[in-house]
């Protein structure tokens, strides 16, 4: 089947066949987060984006990528509690690695009482067994929270937004002005402004979007300062 980025909580993942990777993309939660595997289909490396809910679930799509259930990174995009009430037991199964931005991690590691090893900065690269991924800091939603993107062979880039890019705006900054204008700068100049329309966006809640679908509204969300 096509991927279209529609997933429903306590469904099944969706997948997204690539050249150089498969794409998992899971609803875990109460509050319907995203759990992306990304899956380098010539080793075998895996990384989980938001180990965020429901455990059994996401191990259960760990071993849809690999039947010896190899999972190699967790990255947490940021320090929010929904994004991290599974990683604790998917390391302690698993044994994989964390990574988080490094103005999130001490959060992240006491909440979720995990060492956080990989503390990531803007501009960092994850190598998932032969697929590199780019890490972009966007400041706002909180201190640390980062994207990945993924570029395929041909150009074309992917990118996992954890809560700091939806369809229709930014993450949430609860009416703290500055840093609203932190992520809505950091989103225009490290997305929209390097990156072209066919962008792919995988967000931390809800469907998909893409860079050219979100671009023309950009003049209106900072507009409204939301």
């Amino acid at each position: 089947m096509t991927y279209d980025g529609v997933v429903e909580a306590g469904g099944p993942s969706s997948v997204r066949v690539l050249d150089e990777v498969e794409i998992r993309k899971l609803s875990v939660g109460p509050m319907d987060n995203n759990a992306y595997l990304l899956t380098c289909r010539q080793s075998g490396a895996q990384l989980l984006v938001d180990a965020a809910d429901e455990p059994e679930r996401l191990l259960e799509l760990v071993r849809e990528g690999s039947g010896s259930a190899r999972l190699d990174t967790v990255v947490t995009t940021h320090r929010h509690a929904d994004h991290l009430r599974a990683l604790r037991s998917v390391v302690a199964v698993t044994g994989a690695s964390v990574a988080a931005g490094a103005d999130d991690a001490d959060a992240i590691s006491t909440s979720a009482d995990v060492p956080v090893s990989t503390r990531l900065q803007h501009g960092d690269t994850l190598v998932v067994g032969h697929v590199t991924l780019e890490v972009i800091a966007l400041r706002g939603h909180t201190p640390g929270s980062v994207a990945l993107v993924y570029r395929e062979p041909s150009g074309r880039a992917h990118v996992f937004t954890g809560d700091s890019l939806f369809p229709g705006g930014v993450g949430a900054t609860r009416g703290d002005s500055a840093a609203f204008e932190q992520l809505i700068t950091d989103v225009t100049e490290r997305l929209f402004a390097p990156l072209p329309d066919d962008t792919w966006i995988y967000p931390g809640h809800g469907r998909d979007t893409t860079l050219g679908a979100e671009r023309p509204s950009l003049d209106e969300w900072r507009a409204r300062g939301w």
